[in-house]
């Protein structure tokens, strides 16, 4: 069996920039980064990084790891962990889907969320492109467009307007929760309430026109914010279940200030550990949470106090 200082689990921003801190100091680590199409594969690419805005995802990773391969310190497997469990001699067993095993003295849970779709016809087609659910990550593409914003939360429809206002000055709220559009303002500074479930997303190869409800109202719309379900990847439920790892309600992954876990020498960080998800914020977490493992081997760097 193979050992790392530290198993990486997950092969985005926030697992590979926490690889490039930790190898830099001089920490080996494997990354499992899974077969699968990155979960933002379908967006346009990624955003926010100053000096890799715009850059595809596929890019994005090979420029990493070319970065990465420079040190010699990080492995990468391409494969899904099944099992991260305490080994008997401390530290831990990482089981690939494979049945491999590799141990590591810690982990760090980099795998993202699951994106629950709901079952709107065209919905996949235009999701990442016309269907956002991030302005900051997608506004820019999408601006000064027609907009939809999909919502049940009354008090979110209520600002909706407004708080899109710089992306957009033609925003229609959908709902399908009767009432939830009561008390949004009217007016200039206001937006139209359409209540109704939507049934099908009109577009030519992700490029929305229109949106379709359950009653056959057509309305005009050019792109959707809309911000589907999560839920945690099977491992992460696995760990949940069975190794005591905690979650906030059933969803996020809990973590203190330090992204340590619940289980003593688990950390996690990026998507699963919030709802506020981007690919700049996953590399800070990243970064941050090698920078507290490091921390946290050492026990201390110095003994001069800091303001």
């Amino acid at each position: 069996m193979q050992h790392y200082d530290v198993a990486i689990v997950g092969g985005g921003p926030a697992g590979l920039t926490a690889a490039m801190t930790l190898g830099r100091s001089i920490r080996r680590t494997v990354v499992f980064d899974s077969p699968g199409p990155p979960r933002n594969a379908a967006s346009r690419g990624v955003h926010g990084i100053v000096g890799l805005d715009g850059v595809s995802h596929a890019e994005y990773r090979r420029r990493a790891w070319s970065d990465l391969d420079a040190y010699g310190m990080a492995e990468r497997r391409e494969e899904d962990v099944a099992d991260v469990a305490p080994a008997a001699e401390g530290g831990f067993d990482v089981t690939g889907e494979s049945g491999a095993r590799v141990w590591a003295r810690r982990v760090l849970l980099a795998t993202g969320m699951v994106d629950v779709h709901p079952e709107v016809e065209g919905f996949g087609e235009c999701w990442g492109r016309t269907v956002v659910h991030c302005p900051l990550c997608a506004g820019w593409e999408n601006r000064d467009r027609a907009w939809g914003v999909v919502t049940s939360d009354p008090e979110f429809a209520r600002s909706a307007a407004t708080g899109f206002a710089a992306w957009s000055d033609n925003v229609i709220i959908f709902t399908g929760v009767p009432g939830a559009g009561s008390g949004v303002p009217g007016g200039e500074d206001g937006a139209e309430v359409i209540e109704g479930e939507i049934r099908r997303l009109r577009h030519t190869d992700g490029d929305l026109y229109a949106v379709e409800l359950d009653d056959g109202r057509i309305v005009a719309r050019q792109t959707l914010f809309w911000q589907p379900g999560q839920r945690p990847v099977p491992l992460v439920a696995h760990l949940a279940e069975n190794r005591g790892l905690a979650l906030n309600g059933d969803c996020y992954v809990k973590v203190d200030e330090g992204r340590r876990t619940s289980i003593p020498g688990v950390y996690a960080a990026g998507d699963l550990t919030s709802e506020e998800q981007s690919a700049a914020e996953s590399v800070a977490a990243g970064s941050a949470a090698a920078f507290q493992i490091v921390a946290d081997e050492t026990a201390q760097w110095g003994d001069g106090e800091v303001c």
